[in-house]
């Protein structure tokens, strides 16, 4: 039989109880229940007047941002639109049903005062976690970065010069009647010619007149040991893109290839522990025409200082195996399993055919001949071996090694000890290991903060909101798996990312794997 119509009465008030309305098992509720974030109001107390307008709680901010993370929220505007609409959401932030939530330029506003330090100093709140629930084992580090298109069209960029300029104009005029007033939404408005300024993290020391270059030539405080600047020369004076050309809608991010199409984007890096959990020791962000490998040796240290880690050996992929990466890892006690560049394929006889005599320090041609040591290199930092040119000419296999008439020469690196040596690890099981292991450890974390958490696209823009968005993706992903070890079990999170570690057996395994 067909009822009646469903009558509306949705103006009359009732009593009803939002702690009544989430069910028991809830997301949320596990959230809350694992995370508490108190401890953040401690770190900002010291930014807020003792007198004024009540401020947005920081925990509120915090929690906002964990909900736009685990919802696959894209954008601060719809983030409080759908937490308004949520129950469970205005549950896990403590707003009654006529509650209105912050407006929300006033998350971006709070973000910009914050900075990266806070953000950063979040993420190592959540690994610290993860380290006493006994997640992070330590022995192996893996170390990859990713490609992230940049939230700005390769159409927009510029020369540098018209771009100085215009920028220059703007600074002298900003104060002129009729100029256009400040925006109350940096989200919204055109970035700045350079990155702002934020309070600078504990363990930062000032470069000498720092204060007195403008932003934009300002090297980014990224990291402690090495800093990244962006008026650094080009390696071995190859001409950069951005020696000349700069995007205006994003003035950190540089041209990258990705698969055939050139885009404006950054690399992100990630260092991942060699438990079965895969936590996230570091995240860092840097333009796209900063090399992954340059990164590697400040942020193994900075994991190996903070996590009170030495590991056994770290592993990357072959462009990660430069000579000082070598070096330093390996004058460090700790194995470095990286690829070697292999040998340039010519006509003539490669460096591999002649047999080196370390007794005697000279190599030996494949006729037999010596190459005895003639000299140094300082600039390239290579050992010389040259033939005698009186039998390298009357040689039989003349034609086979070398054109010249002074002497077939051989380049040996000052550092081909720890090269051989690396070398030598290549022929090993735990190598080979190491290589399969890193394919699934590493790659699948860059392809779930892609497809689930929006990093396949950056949604802020400047070098700073790039880190800030980053480190809020790897802080979400080590949560998640701090949840599963928790209790959360196979269940999913709200976007639908699975968060559960191979079987329950290994929630809080810390083995190789």
């Amino acid at each position: 039989m067909l009822g009646p119509a469903k009558p509306r009465h949705l103006d009359e008030p009732i009593a009803v109880s939002l702690e009544a309305l989430v069910p028991a098992d809830h997301f949320y509720r596990h959230l809350e229940a694992t995370l508490d974030l108190g401890f953040v109001r401690d770190w900002v107390q010291d930014r807020y007047a003792e007198r004024g307008r009540p401020s947005i709680d920081p925990v509120v901010f915090c929690k906002l941002h964990l909900i736009m993370f685990f919802e696959g929220i894209r954008s601060e505007r719809k983030l409080i639109e759908t937490a308004s609409l949520h129950l469970a959401h205005r549950w896990y932030l403590g707003y009654a049903l006529d509650e209105a939530l912050p407006e929300h330029s006033s998350l971006t506003r709070i973000r910009q005062r914050l900075g990266v330090a806070f953000f950063q100093r979040f993420f190592e709140a959540i690994v610290d976690r993860c380290q006493a629930a006994g997640l992070v084992w330590g022995q192996e580090l893996y170390f990859d970065a990713t490609k992230v298109e940049a939230n700005a069209n390769v159409a927009s960029l510029v020369p540098r010069f018209a771009y100085a300029a215009r920028t220059h104009l703007a600074t002298l005029f900003a104060d002129e009647p009729g100029a256009d007033p400040p925006s109350d939404s940096p989200e919204d408005a055109p970035p700045a010619a350079g990155p702002a300024a934020e309070p600078r993290p504990p363990g930062i020391v000032a470069l000498p007149g720092a204060d007195t270059v403008p932003a934009a030539e300002r090297p980014w405080p990224l990291l402690e040991a090495r800093r990244l600047d962006p008026q650094r020369p080009a390696h071995h004076s190859r001409r950069r893109t951005r020696d000349y050309r700069v995007s205006p809608t994003d003035p950190d991010a540089t041209p990258l290839w990705d698969w055939g199409a050139i885009r404006l984007g950054y690399h992100d890096h990630y260092v991942v522990d060699g438990g079965k959990a895969r936590i996230i020791l570091a995240a860092l962000v840097t333009p796209a025409d900063v090399m992954e490998n340059q990164a590697m040796l400040d942020l193994l240290w900075r994991v190996c200082f903070r996590r009170q880690l030495w590991p056994h050996h770290v592993t990357g992929d072959a462009k990660y195996g430069t000579t000082e990466n070598i070096v330093a890892v390996e004058d460090a006690g700790i194995r470095a399993y990286v690829p070697l560049p292999a040998a340039p394929r010519t006509a003539w006889f490669g460096r591999a055919d002649f047999t080196f005599e370390p007794v005697a320090d000279q190599y030996r041609c494949p006729a037999g001949q010596p190459l005895p040591r003639r000299g140094v290199k300082p600039s390239a930092e290579v050992i010389i071996y040259r033939a005698d040119p009186a039998l390298c000419n009357g040689c039989s296999r003349k034609a086979e090694c070398t054109t010249s008439d002074h002497g077939r020469m051989v380049h040996r690196s000052r550092f081909a000890g720890y090269l051989e040596r690396v070398q030598g690890y290549h022929a090993t099981e735990a190598y080979q290991k190491a290589l399969r292991k890193r394919q699934v450890w590493v790659e699948p974390l860059f392809a779930e903060a892609q497809q689930w958490h929006g990093l396949d696209r950056l949604r802020l823009r400047g070098l700073r909101n790039a880190n800030i968005q980053g480190l809020l993706v790897a802080a979400g992903q080590n949560l998640k798996r701090l949840l599963v070890a928790t209790g959360w079990g196979r269940r999913h999170a709200p976007c639908g990312s699975l968060v559960a570690l191979p079987g329950p057996s290994a929630r809080l395994a810390v083995g190789s794997g």
